[in-house]
């Protein structure tokens, strides 16, 4: 076992480094950088990748300032060395995990995060845990009364939850609950006043701002998760140790929930902690910007439009090396749950 985990972190080092040069191979292929947005901004010309997207090698904002001026512009950004340089030291720095500083925020990449981190984790932590309370018993449910009424109607419900877009979800929730009804705000986590309510206060108000987001984010996730429960939960039972159990005289619920459930949390249990991890990671970019939610899904949205490589690199670095380590207790979850698995 140690000497299967050693050879996996090791591993991680050239996947990490491998897609780290293939971004920065891209980025430098990519019209409208930072640059070229300073030099259009001193012209007065729209700053927007757009702009610059139509220029190509020889951008035509440079017509006007003189060479000096975009030289300055260039040892500003740092991009006056060449790019093996600069990714050499790009990797110097994340290996001492410095991310660098923004382009456009006057911050470090590290304050971005962690400033962005609480809204990302309240929405991921919401949604993973609802989905998995709601669809491990419902999926137990389905597989218990296979091919009744109740499985046929709650799998209706439920492949149609999975087929509408949490995006297209949100929308119809916010014209419905947000506009007409005004049940619901319509943006944020909290109100303006937030700060000055008592801290029951505050915990209502939170609440009654999540509701919506939570809402579209949940119907999408739950569904997977269900139908493999239910799926699991029906191989378990017509395996031989469950006729032998019941010709032994166990009771129904005993051999249900002592022998098939646990059996059946295999798959489940192996992919939770990549599940716990994807839920504040990936999926939130449009829920964020539907929901007016300023977490790290908009931040990356943003910093790739504005160019900002610094964060772009920086919040991919560190997701893919929280991606990595995640794939890594996922494998070990399989020898926890299943001692049969043998690495060697």
């Amino acid at each position: 076992m140690a000497s299967y985990i050693v050879k996996r972190l090791l591993l991680m080092i050239p996947t990490l480094l491998g897609v780290l040069l293939m971004t920065f191979a891209v980025i430098q292929f990519v019209p409208g950088g930072p640059v070229e947005q300073m030099v259009a901004q001193l012209q007065g010309r729209d700053s927007g990748g757009e702009g610059a997207a139509t220029s190509g090698a020889g951008y035509r904002g440079r017509q006007g300032v003189d060479a000096e001026r975009i030289a300055e512009i260039k040892a500003l950004y740092g991009f006056d060395k060449p790019a093996p340089e600069r990714f050499w030291l790009m990797v110097q720095q994340f290996a001492r995990f410095d991310l660098g500083k923004s382009f456009f925020y006057p911050k470090d990449v590290w304050d971005l995060v962690k400033e962005k981190l609480p809204v990302s984790i309240s929405l991921g932590l919401w949604t993973f845990f609802l989905s998995y309370l709601i669809s491990i018993p419902l999926g137990v449910a389905k597989a218990v009364r296979a091919g009744s009424r109740f499985d046929t109607w709650t799998s209706l419900i439920v492949l149609t939850g999975y087929a509408i877009p949490g995006f297209v979800l949100g929308v119809a929730l916010l014209v419905v609950f947000g506009g007409q009804l005004q049940w619901f705000p319509l943006r944020g986590l909290t109100s303006a006043n937030w700060s000055q309510l008592s801290w029951g206060a505050r915990i209502v108000d939170y609440l009654w701002h999540i509701v919506l987001p939570v809402t579209a984010s949940v119907l999408g996730a739950f569904a997977v998760t269900t139908m493999l429960t239910k799926n699991a939960m029906l191989e378990e039972i017509r395996k031989q140790y469950v006729l032998t159990a019941r010709a032994k005289g166990l009771s129904e619920r005993r051999v249900l929930w002592r022998h098939v459930f646990r059996n059946a949390l295999i798959p489940l249990v192996t992919g939770f902690p990549g599940a716990f991890i994807g839920a504040f990671f990936t999926g939130s970019l449009l829920i964020e910007t539907l929901f007016s939610l300023d977490g790290l899904g908009l931040l990356g949205f943003e910093s790739v439009m504005r160019r900002d490589y610094p964060v772009v690199l920086g919040t991919l670095y560190l997701f893919t090396l929280i991606g990595l380590f995640t794939k890594l207790i996922s494998d070990l979850c399989y020898v926890w749950v299943d001692p049969r698995v043998k690495f060697d």
